[in-house]
């Protein structure tokens, strides 16, 4: 049976009718051909007319000359065949389009490869033909393949088209429905139909095929027929009514197809037809079916008589204008004659309404019976059967009679019929329907051997791997199918893996039309294969061992390209392609396959192990240390040896038989261990380096407004991430040893930033100004020439450089980054945490698939072991952050205090006495400060820093009582303004609830509230508490450091006493401790301590005005030393 394609099929049709039709419309305006103008279609040929040149001329409103259309389609069809794509790219092809399948989807491979390129590529020259072989595959979006889309039938001699097979096909359904009492012409009907155009049936069809006339059912349904058939309502008009004239006062039960055509061609008219063309077209189309049904093995007399007579009815000439109607009736007398005899000849095989024409006609029959069952798929929607379908098969069934069909081949036919229709459209429907008609024609309850050998004597030939192969029609379709079926399930990957619901549908009736005996299995349930269990086995097998051959040639040259293009190594790519292979075996066809074969994942998995493995153990037994090929090639490879395993493991679930792996592991585990640890290593220095870069960059400057961490650590946790990133993407067999490496690299890189962070600081004891020498209050009552000077502390210049870069706004940004590194190491924490649980997981579960001892061992992912590894090493950190978090607010709490503070609030506060410099003109500086610090520092530690800061204040504010100098003694009521000071410095750390919580602020602030109260106290009870601790004192009161007094020490009641305008305490003081009085020394030197002269005195005041440089403060510093120096002498 051959068939051309469909869509071709119509395409030629359609642009007939278009051009007839714009000839036809008025658009032109003159028609001219050789002889001259005309107005006649008959003598132009559709096919050899150029549509451009048509379509040009309407445009232009002129003339169309034929010879010109003719020329020009002649010169259009030289010039090579283009399409226009979406994309606007435009292929030349050197063969026809529809032969030669789409245009490529895919960029060619390339010819030649260097012969570096080959020494470096692990996959052979052999490997990469066998996949320039299979890729060039047609479209793998398409099912379509018309290469075994043929049964076989017996050519047809007289080369009769589809379109004449199908206007045959109409005609015998015609007078088959006539012959059985069917009404088949109305002449009302004819009358209200005949302005009526064939496209506008074929329109208004869809809309439920409405038909204006008020006709019976059979009547609507032969209409149907017809649009179906694409047949013309004139021609339609003539067949029905020399059916219906022929058929008056006739009694025939049965006609052949042979008296069908002279039947028609009796009386035949030019005037019934619409145009010259049409008429000879139809007269030579019957001539050829008589030609096809009448040239069997005759007597050479009969055949020249047959000759003659057909070539009479060929020839226009002598049939129309010589010959007379007399003559003409004794031509088809003579055929008539020649048919009967036909007839008359016993038959064959003896089935019920056998004839002569069954098998000697049966390759004309077979294909006029398929276009008739064509018939019912939608004009329109070819995916789809139209809503009559059923109404058109009954009617198709009268026809078996006439040409030799029984029941089984019908379903035969009508599933190949489906089985095409599927191919060409793709609806899956389709393919069920036909699935269904083959279990009809492998359950047919009745078995009638004459049947049997009536259907075994329809031979058929087609041609299979260059052989001729010769089967019976039914064996002929199921052949076809089979055979298509299994080039498609012989790659299942290529063609299946877009549209997988296919493929069990393709693979039941592949296995269904394998069959090969055909006796009736009585009514058991289809199930879809009818083999042998071992035939079924077989098949599949090479079904799964030929795809996956094709499968592995066509990634290995995909992992040869792609590798040259994305720069990896080919083993990763080949192994990322096979494990989507494994995955499309595991959810789509293995779960399809294991209804047949239950060991096909079992053989896929095997298969793709041992392939890839072959060529992934030369690269392992040469890897020496770790690079980035093998960081590509190891995790791609254990990933997909996990898939396999998954996949192979698959076969045994729900069996209570259990296969062990059939395929040795690939070495990846044995050396995983070491590799890992080299990597680590490796990292750590790395990671150190940068760090120190990073930390070398660093201004100290926030990030942005909400990002007020240093950048430094944000490059830090960066590169650590990176680098935990890095690690678990191994993705190879990994145990506590690896995760220690891990957390000791981050250990030591965050330990070395935050040394390096806490390294600015200096110590705190060089913020304290020096303690003035202690003195007894006295007032001068007479001028004195010289006043002696308080002594000085001289600090290094790297200090005071330190100092002057370790501003407040530095040391907030500081405080931020150790915060940020707190939050960020639980950050770290919780995803290495993940990380290590998914890699473990990961094996716990391979090792369960695999049924290993392993898993009888309950493994605690978190356990004990790794909770102590991130205690000694991520705790740690965040405790040395913590601690660094602690001393840098102390730090920052006293720098401000006593250093950036130190005249505006040390030297300043109650100097020369309490009334003149109170807390009035300390508290806008103080709030300031406080303001800056609280937009500069991290919301979690504000109160920390600012807590900071208020002790850094007390502190200050006892330096100014009790270390003041001789320039301060605070009498009762000057005791009660510093406590009204000394609260209001309280409410501005409470700000109203905003800032510090007051319990906090009384709480630090006890110690001051006892010193005051101390003040408050008679001398004499002062004296007393001194005398009484005073074994406390055991090297002299000036031998005392900062920071370690406390309520009862001798030093501190000492500082009171010297401090207290109270004469009965200077005079204490003078007998007992033989202290100078405070009249000696000037007050004025107390605003710069540090100065020992007035000339140095002077210079400093001099400085104020103008800005140091480094190399100023250094030299003055010189200066101000030798001076000193002079003074102490």
């Amino acid at each position: 049976m051959e068939f051309s394609n469909p869509m071709l099929r119509r395409c030629r049709s359609d642009r007939r009718k278009l051009l007839e039709f714009l000839l036809s419309s008025g658009l032109i305006k003159e028609i001219t051909t050789p002889a001259g103008p005309t107005t006649s279609f008959s003598n132009i040929d559709f096919d050899s007319i150029s549509t451009d040149y048509v379509l040009e001329c309407i445009q232009s409103g002129g003339v169309v000359d034929v010879s010109q259309a003719t020329n020009r389609y002649y010169r259009e069809s030289k010039h090579p065949i283009v399409r226009h794509l979406k994309s606007r790219d435009i292929f030349y092809l050197h063969s026809d389009p529809d032969s030669a399948g789409s245009p490529p989807r895919r960029v060619p491979p390339p010819i030649t490869r260097s012969q570096r390129a080959s020494e470096q590529s692990p996959l052979s020259s052999q490997e990469t033909r066998n996949r320039c072989e299979v890729t060039a595959a047609p479209d793998v979006n398409s099912l379509h393949n018309a290469c075994f889309l043929s049964v076989g039938l017996p050519i047809l001699k007289t080369g009769l088209l589809d379109d004449d097979l199908r206007k045959s096909a109409y005609e015998v359904v015609l007078a088959c429905m006539l012959f059985s009492g069917v009404e088949i012409y109305s002449t009302e009907r004819r009358k209200k139909e005949k302005g009526s155009r064939f496209l506008s049936g074929l329109k208004n069809k869809r809309d439920k095929r409405h038909v204006e006339s008020e006709s019976t059912e059979h009547l609507k349904i032969i209409d149907t027929i017809r649009i179906q058939m694409q047949i013309s309502e004139a021609t339609d008009t003539f067949i029905r009514r020399r059916l219906t004239q022929f058929a008056m006062g006739k009694s025939y039960g049965q006609i052949d197809v042979p008296q069908l055509s002279i039947v028609l061609l009796t009386a035949l008219l030019r005037t019934d037809f619409p145009s010259e063309k049409s008429y000879l077209h139809w007269k030579n189309r019957q001539a050829n079916v008589l030609e096809e049904l009448l040239s069997s093995d005759h007597k050479k007399t009969e055949k020249q008589m047959i000759r003659a007579s057909l070539a009479k009815i060929r020839n226009p000439e002598e049939w129309d204008i010589k010959m007379s109607p007399s003559e003409r009736s004794d031509v088809l007398l003579t055929l008539r004659q020649v048919a009967l005899t036909f007839t008359s000849i016993p038959v064959r095989f003896g089935v019920e309404g056998e004839t002569y024409y069954w098998t000697t006609g049966y390759h004309l029959n077979i294909r006029l019976y398929e276009k008739l069952l064509f018939g019912v798929f939608d004009v329109l929607e070819d995916g789809k059967l139209i809503e009559e379908a059923k109404e058109i098969l009954k009617f198709a069934r009268l026809t078996w009679s006439m040409l030799g069909i029984t029941e089984k081949l019908h379903h035969a036919l009508f599933a190949w019929v489906l089985f095409q229709q599927f191919i060409a459209t793709e609806e899956a429907i389709l393919l069920d329907y036909a699935i269904c008609e083959v279990e009809k024609v492998l359950s047919t309850e009745v078995y009638n051997e004459k049947e049997v050998d009536y259907m075994k004597s329809l031979m058929c030939s087609t041609i299979r791997d260059e052989c001729e192969i010769r089967l019976d029609l039914l064996r002929s379709i199921f052949s076809s199918i089979s055979s298509w079926c299994d080039s498609k399930l012989q790659d299942y990957h290529l063609h299946f893996s877009q549209k997988p619901s296919f493929f069990e549908r393709v693979l039941k009736m592949g296995l269904s039309t394998g069959i090969q005996d055909f006796v009736p299995h009585g009514n058991s349930e289809f199930t879809g294969y009818r083999l042998p269990n071992e035939i079924v086995t077989r098949k599949i097998r090479t079904y799964i061992e030929k795809t996956l051959d094709a499968a592995c040639n066509r990634v290995t040259g995909v992992a040869t390209n792609g590798s040259m293009k994305n720069k990896t190594h080919p083993l990763a790519t080949l192994a990322s392609e096979l494990k989507l292979i494994a995955e499309k075996d595991l959810s789509i066809f293995s779960p399809v396959l294991h209804r047949w074969y239950p060991q096909c994942a079992m053989v896929s998995a095997r298969t793709l192990h041992q392939f890839y493995g072959e060529i992934l153990n030369p690269f392992v037994k040469n890897i020496t240390h770790p690079t980035e090929d093998v960081r590509k090639v190891l995790p791609a490879a254990y990933a997909l040896e996990h898939c396999l395993i998954e996949l192979y493991s698959s076969a045994c679930k729900g069996s209570s038989s259990h296969h062990g792996l059939e395929f040795e592991h690939y070495p990846i585990a044995e050396i995983s261990r070491s590799l890992i640890l080299d990597w680590v290593v490796a990292q750590h220095e790395r990671i150190l380096q940068w760090t120190g870069r990073t930390f070398d960059l660093e201004d100290w400057e926030p990030l942005s407004s909400q990002r007020k961490q240093a950048a430094s650590a944000v490059e830090v946790f960066r590169i650590i991430e990176e680098t935990v990133d890095l690690f678990f993407e191994w993705s190879i067999p990994m145990d506590i040893t690896h995760l220690q490496a891990l957390l000791s690299i981050i250990f030591h890189s965050l330990d070395a930033y935050l040394s390096k962070v806490v390294s600015q600081l200096v110590e705190k004891q060089n913020l304290y100004p020096p303690t003035p020498p202690l003195t007894r209050y006295k007032e001068a009552t007479f001028p004195i020439v010289k006043k002696k000077m308080a002594e000085s502390l001289i600090i290094d210049d790297n200090i005071y450089k330190n100092l002057d870069n370790l501003t407040a706004s530095k040391l907030c940004i500081i405080l931020n980054t150790y915060r940020y590194i707190q939050k960020q190491i639980d950050v770290l924490e919780e995803g290495i945490r993940k990380s290590w649980e998914s890699v473990k997981l990961y094996q716990i579960d391979r090792h369960s698939i695999e049924k290993t001892p392993e898993t009888l061992e309950t493994t605690d992912v978190n356990g004990e072991s790794v909770s102590e590894l991130f205690v000694a090493t991520l705790d740690c950190i965040k405790d040395s952050a913590a601690h660094a978090i602690r001393k840098t607010s102390d730090f920052l709490g006293a720098k401000i205090v006593f250093w950036d503070m130190r005249d505006s609030f040390l030297y300043y506060l109650y100097h020369g006495g309490v009334e003149g410099n109170r807390f009035e003109g300390v508290l806008p500086e103080f709030d300031k400060v406080l303001n800056n610090i609280c937009g500069l520092i991290d919301g979690t530690i504000r109160d920390l820093v600012v807590s900071s800061i208020w002790k850094a204040s007390l502190e200050g504010l006892m330096w100014v009582l009790l270390d003041g100098g001789p320039s301060r003694a605070f009498s009762d009521l000057d005791i009660e303004k510093i406590e009204e000071d000394f609260n209001m410095l309280k409410d501005l750390f409470v700000a109203d609830g905003e800032g510090l919580p007051r319990s906090l602020v009384e709480e630090e602030a006890k110690f001051c509230n006892k010193i005051l109260s101390l003040f408050s106290l008679e001398t004499e009870s002062l004296i007393q508490m001194l005398m009484a601790s005073s074994e406390h004192i055991s090297v002299g009161v000036n031998n005392y450091k900062y920071g370690q007094r406390y309520l009862g020490d001798a030093h501190t009641l000492i500082r009171v006493l010297c401090h207290k305008k109270d004469k009965e305490a200077s005079k204490f003081l003078k007998r007992h401790y033989r202290l100078p009085p405070s009249s000696e020394y000037d007050e004025t030197s107390v605003e710069n301590s540090s100065l020992s002269s007035p000339l140095v005195a002077d210079i400093m005041k001099k400085s104020m005005s103008f800005r140091w440089s480094d190399k100023s403060h250094s030299s003055f510093r010189s200066i101000r030393k030798k001076f000193q120096e002079a003074t102490w002498k």
